[in-house]
């Protein structure tokens, strides 16, 4: 992915999820990625998409390394997902990945289904 491209589409992973999609991905073959995705669908008409994956990355993919967890986002659903960031929450009732999305105009309860303005 070009750099004007990535400067005006950065994604966020955090630490905490960076080192949990590390510790996933140690359980899996060599060269599995996590991919996230926006598919349309769910309760508010678009979803993410978390998949498992190998292979390499596409030529339009953002790649995103860091503490050894590697997340690729394809060009698509990136234009949905500019300036969002990933994290990963552990709390009392379970853990999750969430996207904090600035796109999005309003989402359902479990927060993976959402619209945009």
């Amino acid at each position: 992915m070009s750099e004007t491209a990535l400067a005006s589409n950065p994604v966020e992973l955090t630490d905490r999820a960076a080192k949990r999609i590390a510790q996933i991905l140690t359980k899996q073959p060599s060269g599995t990625v996590l991919r996230v995705a926006v598919l349309g669908g769910g309760c508010s008409g678009f979803q993410y998409e978390y998949k498992l994956e190998q292979g390499e990355a596409a030529n339009d993919d953002l790649v995103l390394d860091k503490h050894g967890a590697r997340v690729l986002i394809d060009s698509l659903s990136l234009e949905f997902l500019g300036g969002a960031k990933i994290d990963f929450a552990d709390d009392l009732i379970g853990q999750s990945f969430k996207i904090d999305n600035p796109n999005t105009v309003a989402s359902c309860g479990c927060g993976n289904s959402f619209t945009v303005g």
